[in-house]
Parts: structure tokens; sequence; C-alpha cells
């Protein structure tokens, strides 16, 4: 099995680590010139996981070369920008290989899940396309510390060429064929970071975290089934799993962007805390939200992070939003 690795922030560093440490022949493929040759010489990626050295990885920034022979393609792209990515890339995809996001967002305007980009953008057969998702954070994954996850694909078959492709001693893979649940559990739980970030950052105790999390889940739950997800697979490893992990960890970028902007700091200032690496929920609570209200479904705190990140709403005012909404049954 070989397999190219489109991307080479930290999630995607890890993966690959994840890859060749399973035996897979990797090449990753990195937008700057200068990380592919630390990746390739030095093996280490300094701007996305310094201090962790890395197995043997081939690296370009030339992608036709990084994709040649390649049995699994993994886009390894923030949400926002995998269109773009796969416009350029789209001519040097094998014909046959399997498409693997691991994005995580619904893509603005469109409203389009990542699988669904790829099959517009690509032409691909959606039995190609397969996604990974789970409590996955990158800075334990790379410290070799057990962790599982789901790889969902609607063809059994690839679903179990990637599993093989990345089981380790201490990564388990899962596999799954509810493609919409795991990508709406994925999507969806950087924005209830958010939320966990900033109660956390306004002082707020783990009372409060845990009843964010249980309703967060509520309501990701809510908008996954109508759009025909399991309700198994949200209470799995890509929903409550996933959703657990990136919102009680200070190594989440979601929950690290909301805790500064429950401390009383900017968007700008958050932004700055991040280190340049993107916090998806930011832009996906927008996308998220108008997905839901195209289906009529509630989603009370997707909409107060909403109203915080692009219209101004205070903290304290979107708190009481939320605590003075109507009683009723769970």
């Amino acid at each position: 099995m070989k397999a190219a690795v489109l991307g080479a922030g930290s999630w995607g560093t890890a993966f690959a680590k994840v890859l060749a440490d399973a035996g897979t022949d990797v090449t990753m493929w990195a937008r700057r010139p200068e990380v592919a040759a630390a990746i390739a010489d030095r093996r280490e990626n300094p701007d996305y996981l310094p201090g962790v050295t890395l197995p043997p990885i081939a690296a370009t920034h030339d992608h036709v070369a990084a994709l040649a022979g390649a049995d699994v393609v993994v886009l390894a792209v923030p949400s926002q920008t995998l269109r773009g990515n796969l416009a350029t890339w789209q001519a040097a995809l094998p014909e046959q290989a399997t498409l693997l996001s691991l994005a995580k967002g619904i893509e603005t305007g469109t409203l389009l899940r990542m699988s669904q980009v790829i099959t517009q953008v690509t032409g691909a057969d959606p039995a190609r396309i397969a996604v990974l998702s789970g409590p996955n954070l990158a800075k334990e994954i790379v410290a070799c510390q057990p962790s599982a996850t789901v790889i969902a694909c609607a063809d059994s078959a690839r679903a179990i060429d990637v599993q093989k492709a990345c089981v380790t001693g201490y990564f388990r893979p899962y596999t799954n064929s509810d493609v919409i649940g795991c990508e709406i559990g994925g999507a969806c739980k950087n924005v209830i970071a958010l939320a966990c970030g900033i109660a956390s950052g306004i002082g707020m105790g783990e009372n409060t975290i845990a009843s964010m999390i249980t309703r967060g889940l509520a309501e990701v739950t809510r908008l996954g089934v109508a759009l025909g997800a399991t309700p198994a697979t949200l209470a799995g490893l890509a929903g409550v799993g996933d959703l657990v992990a990136t919102c009680s960890s200070p190594l989440s970028r979601n929950r690290s962007f909301g805790r500064v902007l429950g401390e009383g700091g900017s968007m700008e200032r958050a932004q700055e805390a991040a280190h340049g690496q993107v916090a998806e929920g930011v832009k996906s609570c927008t996308s998220v939200l108008a997905l839901a209200d195209s289906y009529d479904v509630e989603m009370p705190i997707t909409e107060a992070v909403h109203r915080v990140c692009h219209q101004g709403l205070s903290v304290p005012d979107a708190i009481g939003i939320l605590l003075g909404r109507r009683i009723k049954p769970e």
C-alpha cells in the first residue's frame, strides 16, 4: 500500500507518522518547500510538531510526484481550502485511489460536507471517498499514546484497506459505513469545543462544561439524523469520542481559541494565540448553523458561538440567552 498525504500541518504530519509506523509507504506533500525539506532531510516538522522525531518519510513540494502511484490519497488541508487545493491536484489524482478526507467542516456558501466537495470537484464515485474522524489530538498521537478512530466509507473493502494501512500498536482504527454521521460529528464538535473554551475562559467549572458537551451532543445528533446519519455513529468515537477530546483538552485549537474569547480577548488575539493554526470551528459555526436552518434543526449552542464570533455578541449576553431559553423535557 502506498499513501500520499497532501498537507503538512500537525494532523497531516501525525497521520503520516501513523501510516509509516504501520508499514505503509508514505510520501507527504507540503505547501512550503522548506517544510518538505525538513520532513525529508531532518525527520521533523518544526513549524507544527517541534521536537518530534518522525520516522523516515518522503516529502516534496511537488504534488504530482507525491501522488504518483498512490493507492490512498490523504487530504489533510483545512476544510475551507479543500476545494481550491483539489482543483490544483485533480489532474494528478490516481484514477482508482481511495480519497481519504481528514478535513472537518462544512464548506462556507455551498453547505457541503467534505466528501461532497471531493465528489463535486473531482467527479470521483462517492464509493471511493472515505473520511476519518475520532478523538485524535495530534500531539498525543505522535507521542504514541493509545488512540482510536473511525474510517467511514460506503465501500467496506476500501475502508478495510485504509484500516490495515494505519493500524499500529497505539492507533486503533474501526470501520463504519456512515459517512454522513462521521462528517457531521467531526464538523460540529469544533463548534461545541469553542463554546466549552469560552465557558472555561470566563471561569465556569466542570458542571458547565459537562452540560455543554451533553447538550452539544444533542444538537449535533439532531442535525446528523436530519441529514441521514445513524444515531449510533454519533454515540461512538466519531461523535461523543471526538467531542469529549476536543472540548476537554488544552491541546484542542478550538477550545483554546474559545478560552481566549472567554477571558475577554478579541478574535484577533485568539488567532494569535493559535500560532497560525486553523481553529476550524470559527468558520464552520456559520455554515453549520446555516445547514441546520435549512433542515429546520435547532442548534442553540452553535447559534450562540456564531453570534459571539461573527456578530459581536458579548460572552455574558450569550450565556444569558442560553440560560434564558424556555425549560422543557430532555
